[in-house]
């Protein structure tokens, strides 16, 4: 599968292919840009389907994640690297 077409699907349907946020954190195909659009991408997928028991865990989890790469992305800018 192309990663192009990956990450489409795993936008539609994370967790299809994460247990958890913090997988996509450790996972090596993707930059920390790709990292942060499947977390937010996530997140709007766990907000529409409010249905299960951890909702608001699986919702702390994905803000940690994403807090992790946006943390990541804001020192690369500090820090004068070219940012795409």
């Amino acid at each position: 599968m192309a990663k192009k077409q990956l990450l489409e699907d795993i936008r539609v349907e994370p967790t299809r292919f994460f247990r958890a946020p913090s997988d996509v954190l450790r996972d090596r195909r993707f930059s920390d840009h790709e990292r942060l659009d499947i977390l937010i991408a996530w997140d709007t997928f766990a907000r529409a389907s409010e249905g299960n028991a951890d909702h608001q865990a699986q919702l702390d989890a994905i803000a940690a994640a994403r807090n992790e790469v946006e943390g990541k992305l804001a020192v690369v800018k500090v820090n004068g690297a070219a940012v795409h």
